[in-house]
C-alpha cells in the first residue's frame, strides 16, 4: 500500500505564544482549537486523495450535504502526552484506528486504513507540537492534547444511501485535568425510560447518534443532582451496558472485577486496556452481563466493594451512589483499587512508569 502523501500549508497567523501560555495553563476541555487541522476526501473514483494540513477554520457545506439530514458520521477520541525529556507519544492509536474502521463498516463508510489514520494523527499533532501541553506533577498534572478525528458524509445529495462523497478531519484541542482539585466520585442516575442502543443497532460504533440519544437522559441525571447517566439494555431493561460515554466495572470482595460485556455498547480502548492491566495486578477479570439487581445486592451484602467508570477524557473515576425514581444505592466503601488502576494507566501515558504492554507510540 502507498503512504498517504501529506501536502502542509502554514497557518500564517498562528496563536501568539504569550496566549498559547495563557490557554495552556488553563485548557479547560473542547474550548480552544490548534492552529491547524487535517483534512483528506475520498469518492468512489478516486478513493481517499487530496491529503492536507492547513490553517484551523470553518468549514463550508450546502445545505443538502448528507450527513446534516441523515447522520452517517463516526468520530474517535484520542489524547497526545508530552513525557518529562519533551518527547510527545500518543496511546494506541491503532486501535482507535481498528475501531473507526468497525465503526465505518457499521455507517456504510469507506474504511481509511490504520497506517493513514495514524499518519494524519501523527502529522497534525508534529505541525502543532507546540500545543501540547508540559506537565511535570504525578498525580496532578494531566494535561494533553485531546485529537478528535472524524469522517463525515459530504456529498451534496438527499436520498437514503451511503454517502459517494466523504471527508475525514482531524483536529486538536488542549485538554486540562478532568478532575480539578482531585479525583471524586461521581453519582449516577439510572434511566429506566430511555435506553441508548439495541441488538444490532449503533451502540459498538462510535458514531453521533448514539450520544444524541443519550442527552435527554443525562439532562434527567442533573435535574435529579447526579453527574453521569446509567443505561439498560434495550431487550430486557434488567442488563447495565453504560454510562453516556464510559465504560464501567465492579469490584468483587474476592479481588474480582466485572465488566459488562460489549457488542450493543462501544469497545473502550481504556476499557480493554485496564482489562489487561487488572489482570496483570492480580484481579480476575469477567466479561459478562451484569444486572442492576447484582448491583444493588452486591452493594448492599458488602460484596462489591468497588464501582469505578472509565473513558478517554477522565481516565478512571470511581462511582459513587446510584438514585433512580423512588429509589438509591450508597456508594461502596473503597476505592484503593480504582485509584491504583488509575495512577498506573496514567503513570504509562505520561511516562512516568515502564510502558511494559507496548501501548505508547512516538510522535516526536
Amino acid at each position: 500500500m502507498t503512504p498517504m502523501q501529506i501536502r502542509t500549508t502554514r497557518n500564517e497567523h498562528p496563536v501568539a505564544e504569550d496566549r498559547l501560555a495563557e490557554i495552556l495553563a488553563d485548557p479547560g476541555f473542547g474550548k480552544h482549537f490548534t492552529d491547524h487541522m487535517f483534512t483528506v476526501e475520498w469518492t468512489p473514483d478516486a478513493g481517499w486523495h487530496d491529503a492536507r494540513i492547513e490553517p484551523y477554520g470553518p468549514i463550508s457545506l450546502d445545505p443538502a450535504t448528507a450527513v446534516l439530514h441523515y447522520a452517517q458520521e463516526t468520530f474517535e477520541g484520542m489524547k497526545a502526552y508530552r513525557h518529562a525529556d519533551g518527547s510527545v507519544w500518543s496511546f494506541r492509536p491503532e486501535e482507535n484506528a481498528k475501531r473507526m474502521v468497525r465503526s465505518s463498516h457499521r455507517l456504510a463508510l469507506p474504511v481509511l486504513e490504520v497506517e493513514d489514520f495514524i499518519a494524519a494523527v501523527d502529522e497534525l499533532v508534529r505541525v502543532d507540537e507546540r500545543w501540547v501541553p508540559t506537565t511535570t506533577e504525578p498525580g496532578t498534572g494531566e494535561k494533553s492534547l485531546y485529537v478528535r478525528p472524524f469522517m463525515f458524509a459530504s456529498e451534496k445529495f438527499l436520498g437514503v444511501r451511503p454517502s459517494q462523497h466523504v471527508t475525514f478531519m482531524v483536529i486538536a484541542s488542549p485538554a486540562g485535568s478532568y478532575f480539578k482539585g482531585g479525583v471524586k466520585p461521581v453519582t449516577l442516575w439510572l434511566t429506566e425510560e430511555y435506553t441508548r442502543a439495541g441488538r444490532g443497532g449503533m451502540g459498538a460504533a462510535k458514531t453521533g447518534g448514539n450520544y444524541a440519544s443519550s442527552l435527554v437522559a443525562q439532562q434527567q441525571a442533573i435535574a435529579q443532582g447526579c453527574d453521569q447517566v446509567v443505561f439498560l439494555d434495550s431487550q430486557e431493561g434488567r442488563y447495565v451496558e453504560e454510562l453516556g460515554g464510559m465504560n464501567m466495572y465492579f469490584v468483587y470482595d474476592d479481588g474480582r472485577i466485572v465488566t459488562p460485556a460489549t457488542g450493543t455498547i462501544l469497545e473502550g480502548i481504556t476499557r480493554a486496556s485496564i482489562i489487561e492491566l487488572a489482570g496483570k495486578l492480580g484481579h480476575q477479570v469477567e466479561e459478562r452481563r451484569f444486572s442492576i439487581d447484582e448491583w444493588r445486592e452486591g452493594v448492599t451484602s458488602g460484596a462489591i466493594r468497588e464501582i469505578f467508570a472509565c473513558g478517554t477524557a477522565a481516565v478512571v473515576t470511581p462511582v459513587g451512589g446510584l438514585r433512580w425514581d423512588g429509589g438509591e444505592v450508597p456508594a461502596p466503601p473503597e476505592t484503593e483499587l480504582t485509584m491504583k488502576v488509575r495512577q498506573a494507566l496514567v503513570d504509562v501515558q505520561f511516562g512516568r512508569a515502564e510502558d511494559t504492554f507496548g501501548w505508547l507510540h512516538r510522535i516526536v
